[in-house]
C-alpha cells in the first residue's frame, strides 16, 4: 500500500522519485546498517522504517526527534545536516485521522480503552496523553500493558486486566476505544478483540487501525449497537504523508490519495 500513496504524492508534488521497498530480516543488522550509509551518502533521501526494525534501528541514528524518542520506535528517517535523524509520524497521522471519527460524537470525559500494548499502541497513547486524554490499556498480556504503562510513567495512565469484570467497571466513562492489536485483520485470526459478552459503552466512538479489510468484525459489532467507527486506513495515509513532507518539504493533501483497496 505505502508505495502506491508515495507515488500518488509525488505525482500531486510534481516530483520525480520512486518509492521502493528494502526487505531486510529482523536480525540482520549489517543490512540495516548498510541502507543507512545508503541515506548518508545521499543515494536515498529517505526511510520508512517498519516492524520488526523501529526499535532496533534507533541506536544506529545521530539523533532522535522528541516524538521518536518519547515513543520509543522511529518509522522516518531523513539527513539533516550530514546527521541521520529519526522520527516518528505514525502519533501525528493516528491524530489527524481521529479527528474525523471525534466529531461525529459529543465528548463528555476525555477517557479512551486502548487495546492491545504493542508498538502501535505506543504510539496512539503517546498521542492521547499529549492531547489530554486518560488512557487505559488492557492487553491479554498484562505485563506487556503494565511494561507500556511504566514507559510513558503518566497518572493519565493505567494498565487494565483483559477480562469482562474489569472492563465492564470502566466501560461508562469511556468516550473512545482504539484498537491497536492485529485482530481481524485479513492475514491474522478472525473475529474481534472485544470480549464476548462485554457491551459497548453508550456515548463512545471506535477507532480500529486495521484497514484491511475495511470493515472488520469488531467496527461491525460496534456499529450494530450505535457508534461511530472508522478504520485506520486515513491514519496509514496521514503518517506516509507527514513522511513525504519530512523528506521534500512538500505538504501533499490527504484527498490527492486513491487507493483501491
Amino acid at each position: 500500500v505505502s508505495p502506491h500513496i508515495h507515488s500518488a504524492a509525488l505525482k500531486a508534488a510534481v516530483l520525480d522519485g520512486e518509492y521502493k521497498l528494502y526487505p531486510i530480516a529482523s536480525d540482520d543488522k549489517q543490512g540495516l546498517a548498510d541502507l543507512l550509509t545508503k541515506v548518508r551518502a545521499g543515494e536515498i533521501h529517505g526511510l520508512n522504517v517498519t516492524i520488526p526494525h523501529k526499535q532496533n534501528v534507533m541506536p544506529l541514528l545521530d539523533e532522535l526527534t522528541p516524538t521518536a524518542k518519547a515513543i520509543g520506535a522511529v518509522n522516518t528517517i531523513v539527513l539533516k545536516d550530514r546527521n541521520l535523524v529519526g522520527d516518528n509520524t505514525d502519533a501525528g497521522g493516528f491524530w489527524n485521522d481521529l479527528q474525523i471519527l471525534l466529531s461525529h460524537i459529543k465528548i463528555k470525559e476525555k477517557n479512551a480503552l486502548v487495546l492491545g500494548a504493542g508498538g502501535s499502541a505506543r504510539a496512539v497513547v503517546y498521542t492521547l496523553l499529549q492531547h489530554g486524554w486518560d488512557v487505559t490499556v488492557s492487553a491479554r498480556r498484562i505485563k506487556q500493558a503494565e511494561s507500556l504503562v511504566t514507559h510513558y510513567a503518566s497518572r493519565q495512565l493505567t494498565a487494565a486486566n483483559y477480562d469482562v469484570t474489569t472492563l465492564s467497571s470502566l466501560l461508562s466513562d469511556i468516550s473512545l476505544i482504539v484498537n491497536t492489536t492485529p485482530v481481524g485483520m485479513k492475514s491474522h485470526p478472525q473475529g474481534s478483540p472485544w470480549i464476548e459478552g462485554l457491551p459497548f459503552p453508550k456515548n463512545a466512538a471506535l477507532y480500529d487501525l486495521i484497514y484491511n479489510p475495511a470493515k472488520t468484525q469488531l467496527m461491525k459489532n460496534a456499529a450494530e449497537v450505535g457508534l461511530p467507527v472508522r478504520n485506520g486506513l486515513g491514519m496509514l495515509i496521514g503518517q506516509a504523508l507527514l513522511s513525504f513532507e519530512i523528506w521534500t518539504g512538500h505538504k501533499v493533501s490527504a484527498d490527492k490519495i486513491d487507493l483501491n483497496l
